[in-house]
């Protein structure tokens, strides 16, 4: 697969993020399905947690594997290990810090807009990681995988426009022009990472990227739950978080399926 041809599928990959930016312009909704919509998302993300976090590891397992049957050196796991824990640690502290900056200006709890470009940039460092995985496989011949991974891909973004948006729903409506910047930071670096992962393989800097993105997604997942809590509907927001979850557990099978 050539460059040109990677790029452009790196660029769709990361565009269906746009599919469920709208949902953030919806007015005139109830508390339950503002709650609904909220937890909903919030489920979304805490696969995603779970997705990032599981794809991080990997590599880290693997080098414990050929560190702990003296088939390899120590040096890699403790690198990977390392990265790993500070990358998870800066992504959630960073984004805590500026947040708290923002409220402190703002007086009060975090505002929806912000909510939503905390998910936009945690969600962007996780497809980042992604846009590397479509190019590494393209660079290395492995022109199967990378269609497939784009598929999948596409199909997760397409979910996590959702999880940008629905913090919208409450109080002011958003501009398309804001909707525009979040899903670029959010979908954007799909791009980005296909041309980097082309250019080069570093299992280390994934590992990095994932890690933030990690860090930063149990944040704002934290501060979906408060916005749900709000609301006071617990069981219509406990229901939609399974359905959230059970999504992208529905996609995650759907790319499972198309490696087998």
């Amino acid at each position: 697969m050539s460059f040109g041809e990677t790029v452009m599928l790196a660029a769709f990959a990361g565009f269906t993020i746009y599919l469920g930016l709208p949902v953030g312009r919806l007015r005139n909704i109830s508390k339950t399905w503002q709650a609904v919509l909220t937890t909903g998302a919030a489920g979304v993300i805490l696969f995603l947690i779970y997705d990032v976090l599981a794809q991080a590891l990997e590599p880290v397992h693997a080098a414990l594997s050929t560190a702990s049957d003296g088939s390899g050196p120590v040096g890699p796991f403790a690198l990977d290990a390392a990265a790993l824990a500070a990358s998870v640690a800066i992504g959630l502290l960073s984004v805590t810090w500026v947040t708290m900056r923002l409220r402190a200006r703002s007086n009060g709890p975090a505002l929806p807009r912000q909510i939503a470009l905390g998910t936009a940039t945690g969600l962007g460092l996780h497809n980042f990681s992604e846009g590397l995985a479509i190019g590494q496989s393209a660079a290395t011949g492995a022109t199967s995988l990378a269609l497939i991974l784009v598929i999948g891909f596409a199909l997760h973004n397409a979910t996590e426009g959702f999880g940008i948006a629905a913090p919208l729903t409450v109080g002011e409506r958003p501009s398309w022009a804001f909707l525009g910047i979040a899903g670029l930071i959010g979908g954007g670096p799909t791009f980005v990472g296909g041309v980097v992962g082309y250019s080069f393989v570093s299992p280390l800097l994934s590992i990095i990227f994932l890690g933030l993105a990690a860090g930063a997604l149990v944040f704002v997942f934290n501060e979906m739950v408060a916005v749900s809590r709000r609301l006071a509907v617990p069981m219509a927001a406990s229901a939609a978080l399974v359905v959230g979850l059970l999504a992208g557990f529905g996609t995650d099978f759907i790319l499972s399926a198309a490696h087998a």
